[in-house]
């Protein structure tokens, strides 16, 4: 029996998570594109309205793809890169949203810098983004992203830190 087919299209984000190679690293690219576009319409606030909305309808589809799936996180569910990602966004986007930045003045290296940083700790998945990964359930799906995309999202703050107080001094 195949997924009912609303849950599909958000769990795949429209058929992102059939690319390939490397559906996640395709689900997070788009993300990133999207990311960017919204903090461009509405900086920071919007971006985590945004990203509050794609989490919980991230664990709503992704629960509904794989309700009768013995794989609980098969590779086309991309959903979850959009999720931690955006996650990923947000500490670059707070930071020029708080400086008074032109929304679309979101220059490459923060974007750049979470998505690297997104992409290698969903890829590495220590300590809980493994746990989380290891559940084998639909909400252990979602979960391992968010955690990677909190990971990445320090990662990025602390990049900037060292770039901007040390580095171009």
């Amino acid at each position: 029996m195949s997924p009912p087919r609303l849950p599909r299209l958000i769990a795949t984000v429209f058929g992102t998570g059939y690319l390939r190679p490397a559906p996640g690293t395709w689900g997070s690219a788009v993300a990133v594109a999207a990311g960017v576009v919204l903090h461009g319409l509405g900086g920071f606030p919007l971006l985590a309205a945004a990203t509050l909305a794609v989490t919980a309808l991230g664990f709503w589809a992704t629960a509904r793809m794989v309700a009768d799936l013995p794989d609980k996180d098969p590779s086309e569910i991309v959903i979850d890169e959009v999720a931690g990602q955006w996650i990923a966004l947000l500490a670059p986007s707070a930071g020029f949203w708080m400086r008074g930045l032109d929304s679309w003045d979101f220059p490459w290296p923060g974007w750049l810098a979470a998505f690297v940083f997104f992409r290698l700790f969903d890829i590495w998945k220590p300590g809980p983004i493994g746990r989380a990964d290891r559940r084998g359930t639909a909400a252990g799906t979602m979960i391992d992203d968010l955690w990677a995309g909190a990971f990445a999202a320090v990662a990025t703050l602390v990049a900037a830190g060292l770039w901007h107080g040390v580095i171009a001094r």
